[in-house]
């Protein structure tokens, strides 16, 4: 079984920084990406960026400029810098990873997610 826990959400003013980590433990599988999704008040949950096993990134246009995405293969942990936080940021952050079963097929894990307040 496979545990994403994520830490590093919190309440911020805008124009703030965070960095938000989730580490992957219990039976680890080689996964094809991880990232961060998040859900804003009445809406749906959404890419926020992601990277691949090989360290290519794809990062959401609203966010493009203001947050990176990074990983640690070797510690199964993947982190999202997100700078210039504006209000609308504001959302849980759930860490995702993905397995690829078969050329067809994958299977997504979640975390929790941790909640990020941009407020001033």
């Amino acid at each position: 079984q496979v545990q994403l826990v994520e830490s590093g959400g919190g309440l911020v003013q805008p124009g703030g920084s965070l960095r938000l980590s989730c580490t992957a433990s219990g039976i680890i599988f080689s996964f094809e990406n991880m990232g961060w999704y998040r859900q804003g008040p009445g809406k749906q949950r959404e890419l926020v960026a992601a990277i691949t096993s090989g360290g290519s990134t794809n990062i959401a246009d609203s966010v493009k400029g203001r947050f990176t995405i990074s990983g640690d293969n070797a510690k199964n942990t993947v982190y999202l810098q997100m700078n210039s936080l504006k209000p609308e940021d504001t959302a849980v952050y759930y860490c995702n990873a993905r397995r690829r079963i078969d050329a067809l097929s994958s299977f997504d894990y979640w975390g929790l997610g941790t909640q990020v307040t941009v407020s001033s």
